[in-house]
């Protein structure tokens, strides 16, 4: 089954993207921070890493780094899950080796299901 491990502080949000991703049969992890996001990436080596910036402990860019430095998730993707404005978004994907990021609000659940499907192989 594939796994996906989402990376993120927010209750609602964390609840919209399980509610969407139920249907497809993915097997989804949550972590509210990014010490608990690292140590569950490790520990579960999920098929796609959703990653929210704007954490509790560390932002999300310092843990993209952090999940880039291990080996056994060099292959994951790393999807930014964000609010951020798109400029600044892509900047923080190029420079942190994530593989893409989906915007913030999810208003279209199609569209965000078929965006997922896209970074998973």
């Amino acid at each position: 089954m594939t796994k996906i491990l989402v990376i993120e502080d927010i209750p609602d949000n964390v609840e919209l993207v399980r509610k969407a991703l139920s249907k497809t049969g993915y097997e989804i992890y949550h972590a509210a921070d990014a010490e608990t996001g690292l140590a569950m990436a490790l520990k579960q080596v999920p098929d796609l890493i959703l990653l929210d910036l704007g954490l509790p402990d560390y932002d999300g860019q310092t843990l993209a780094g952090w999940l880039r430095d291990e080996a056994i998730l060099d292959q994951t993707p790393i999807v930014v899950l964000t609010a951020w404005p798109e400029d600044a978004a892509k900047q923080v994907v190029k420079s942190y080796r994530c593989n893409g990021y989906i915007s913030k609000p999810i208003t279209r659940i199609n569209e965000f299901i078929a965006q997922v499907n896209s970074y998973l192989k």
